[in-house]
């Protein structure tokens, strides 16, 4: 049985292959990239079924999605749609610190997923639902099928992953705000920086716990990560690592602690395996290629996983 699912828009990906602008780069390396997608790639390569829903068009960037998807051991509905492209982002390094995305995504393929795309079943079956605050923001019909997802794991009692994961190109924050902070008050666990976390309103920790979220997952970057609950404060620290790319960093970071938190892993640990698989994603280029398997994870934290020293 597959035990997580999730859905959203995943992208092909063009990132230039050297370091400055992306105006006068000569050659680019294809690629596929989504956050919801790269999530299920961190689960499934630490052992935990996964399975993806998303709209690409009927090109060969959509092509392309759903065969890098299904080589991943993925369970892929990719829903053809001829009447739109398939997303694009692209990626430069205008410096050896520094990474920016473009994305081409307006009226795309990915943004048209609707309810109806959500077969019967699908999310009952599952042991836990994944969903981001980037596929509610980039139409309406999006929006309703991340709710309409949502709220039948909530009537079949399965639980609700949901990371925040802001983007404000796609939604100003006072647009933004109430509409995660809608998606939120119906997750299980919720994953969130700082700036995200204020984005759901004052105090948002608290209240979030106070409406019934079990745990809100406060990703700090390098500092690490930590857990709020009713029950208190759970941290650890990150790891020195020399980062390349930090784009996925994030996704990494939320598959390594959902993998922990499905095998009834203490919270501690669940962070410091999220924490190490985050690391482990900036040190090679791409949105998931670097995602860790167990022997990678192993090898990280018996060898060069240093924690962060305050």
């Amino acid at each position: 049985m597959t035990r997580v699912v999730t859905l959203g828009e995943t992208m092909a990906l063009a990132r230039t292959t050297e370091i400055g602008s992306l105006r006068h780069a000569s050659t680019l390396a294809l690629g596929i990239g989504g956050a919801e997608s790269n999530v299920a790639v961190g689960l499934q390569r630490l052992g935990i079924d996964a399975a993806w829903l998303g709209r690409v068009g009927d090109d060969p960037l959509g092509e392309r999605i759903a065969r890098e998807l299904r080589g991943e051991g993925l369970d892929v509905l990719a829903l053809v749609d001829a009447g739109a492209p398939t997303g694009l982002m692209i990626k430069e390094r205008p410096s050896a610190a520094s990474t920016a995305v473009h994305y081409y995504r307006r009226g795309s393929a990915g943004s048209r997923l609707a309810p109806d795309d959500l077969p019967a079943g699908w999310i009952e079956g599952a042991d836990l639902l994944h969903v981001t605050g980037i596929t509610p923001l980039l139409s309406d019909t999006a929006r309703s099928t991340v709710l309409a997802a949502v709220e039948r794991a909530r009537a079949a009692r399965i639980p609700v992953s949901f990371d925040i994961n802001y983007r404000s190109a796609l939604a100003a924050r006072e647009v933004a705000g109430p509409l995660l902070r809608e998606i939120a008050e119906r997750a299980t666990l919720v994953f969130g920086g700082v700036e995200e976390l204020d984005l759901l309103g004052p105090d948002a920790m608290a209240s979030l716990l106070a409406a019934g979220v079990a745990q809100v997952v406060v990703k700090r970057g390098p500092e690490g990560a930590a857990v709020f609950t009713t029950d208190g404060l759970t941290e650890a620290l990150g790891f020195v690592i020399e980062p390349l790319d930090t784009v996925g960093a994030g996704d990494a970071f939320v598959a390594g602690y959902l993998s922990a938190w499905l095998e009834d892993s203490p919270t501690e640990d669940a962070l410091v395996r999220g924490n190490a698989c985050g690391a482990m994603a900036c040190l090679v280029p791409g949105d998931w290629e670097a995602a860790a398997t167990r022997r990678d994870l192993e090898r990280f934290l018996a060898g060069g996983g240093d924690p962060v020293r305050r």
